[in-house]
């Protein structure tokens, strides 16, 4: 069985950082999609599919064209794709903040979760994992439009683990309070050892897809690191 992995965000610190982790896995082939330039890793097994705005159904279509559907082959899809808007309160943000928050969070992936969907009903079977936020299960003040996007994609994947039991695909989602990435590093302080680095999250995800036949429904909360002296 042929074993086809989809990173969506690939030129994003974790997209990056995960997909270096995914190369060195016994994937046949991996398509990293994101709508910049900046993707350049070069690898045999490895193609590049460079993507217009995803919250229109039409270019994420457009987007899956590149993947090839078949009864042997088992597919595995990691969406880093998202955005933050954060620092005011309810009464303080603006109807187009709160629905963006909703279009970068949410209608992407909900897009995204459909047509691999698509794609995995028409093969052996598959799995599909978010990245969803710790807020999105455990609200913070002046995160409204943010953690009520995340928790909308929580209750998505939830669903969709319960909806595709009919065609083989399981769905699951990571919660990480702080990754460690160049920009968390600018805006918070604190101990960056605690920070879980994006090649973590690689080794964790690809764990998930190992034992995919029965790994569903599972909203995985990263926390801070701590060490063992």
């Amino acid at each position: 069985m042929k074993k086809e992995l989809l990173i969506f965000g690939a030129s994003g610190a974790l997209g990056k950082g995960a997909s270096e982790v995914f190369l060195q896995k016994d994937y046949d082939k991996i398509f990293l999609f994101d709508s910049k330039t900046e993707v350049n890793i070069k690898h045999e097994k490895v193609e590049t599919v460079k993507v217009k705005d995803l919250t229109l159904e039409a270019n994420v279509a457009d987007a899956f064209k590149s993947v090839k559907p078949g009864n042997d082959k088992v597919f595995f899809l990691f969406n880093t794709i998202g955005g933050y808007f954060g620092g005011k309160n309810i009464w303080e943000t603006e109807v187009i903040d709160f629905e963006k928050m909703f279009n970068m969070n949410l209608m992407t992936s909900f897009l995204i979760a459909k047509h691999f969907s698509l794609l995995v009903k028409n093969s052996a079977g598959g799995s599909i994992l978010f990245t969803a936020a710790f807020t999105g299960t455990n609200p913070e003040a002046k995160k409204a439009a943010y953690g009520a996007s995340k928790a909308a994609l929580i209750h998505l994947v939830k669903t969709l683990a319960l909806e595709g039991k009919e065609i083989k695909l399981t769905a699951n989602a990571i919660t990480p309070l702080v990754i460690d990435t160049p920009a968390n590093r600018k805006w918070i302080k604190g101990d960056y050892d605690s920070f879980v680095k994006p090649a973590e999250i690689g080794e964790l995800v690809h764990g998930i897809f190992n034992n995919f036949n029965f790994v569903t429904g599972n909203i995985i909360q990263l926390a801070e690191k701590f060490s063992i002296e």
